[in-house]
């Protein structure tokens, strides 16, 4: 039986993850493990200072008070007892686009499975201020979960899947989108007279690229980006070796 595991950032208790775990329902058995609660923007973070808690909610469903990579960890090795076929992180609210996947607990999920030796796809869903529809965002998974299964991906491969909120005109295989963040971080004072810092969503100024993931969520595609987590610039690399040479010969 195929086994596939969903986590994701928005905790076990959202809708995204359960209509996604309905969308793949018929393609194996379904597990899902996830945050306690929201997790959003976490990245990669490993807790490591403190042990962790898992819970189950019903079949095949539980929780974990920690982050998507402890999730991800504790159901290979304490709910599945070994490597699921596929992981499938999200359906996270709100896309995870470009450099913003750095910070994405809905990516990270993925990434893990990835380093685990597991086909695995993050999936996001245009935010909007109404209750989202899933619907399309989850019809995405359940196709290129079948297709994964049935081809796999390459070695140390994930992808990125980010979905509009209105019909796509189609998909588009594109790279992560580059842009200039500036970053904005409220201050405020508490009863207490203390000054206390929010950070919050920056403004951004995308860098045009024909084949970007904004670009193409920008103009109602679903994006489809192929990610590794290989983060060696190898490009610069002859740069690094002469200025190593350089810093060598003033140091002996």
């Amino acid at each position: 039986m195929t086994r596939i595991l969903v986590t994701n950032d928005d905790g076990v208790h959202s809708d995204g993850i359960r209509a996604l775990a309905a969308a793949l329902e018929g393609l194996g058995s379904v597990t899902i493990v996830a945050p306690v609660g929201e997790s959003s923007a976490i990245g990669h973070a490993l807790t490591l200072a403190r042990p962790l808690r898992l819970e189950e909610l019903g079949p095949r469903v539980f929780s974990v008070d920690g982050t998507p990579t402890d999730c991800v960890n504790i159901a290979v090795t304490k709910v599945l007892g070994g490597l699921p076929d596929l992981v499938v992180s999200g359906i996270n609210k709100g896309y995870n686009l470009g450099d913003d996947i750095t910070y994405s607990g809905t990516v990270a999920g993925a990434l893990e499975g990835t380093l685990l030796g597991v086909p695995s796809l993050a999936v996001s869903l245009q935010r909007t201020q109404e209750p989202p529809d899933f619907a399309q965002a989850a019809e995405t998974a359940r196709w290129l979960a079948q297709e994964v299964l049935r081809g796999g991906l390459p070695a140390r491969t994930l992808l990125n899947v980010n979905v509009p909120k209105r019909r796509a005109a189609g998909v588009r295989v594109t790279v992560q989108a580059k842009r200039n963040h500036v970053t904005q971080v409220a201050e405020a004072l508490d009863p207490r007279q203390r000054r206390y810092f929010w950070i919050e969503e920056g403004q951004s100024d995308w860098e045009p690229h024909d084949r970007s993931d904004y670009q193409a969520v920008r103009d109602g595609y679903i994006s489809v980006t192929p990610l590794h987590p290989d983060l060696t610039h190898h490009g610069a690399l002859g740069f690094v070796e002469g200025l190593c040479r350089d810093v060598g010969a003033g140091v002996e």
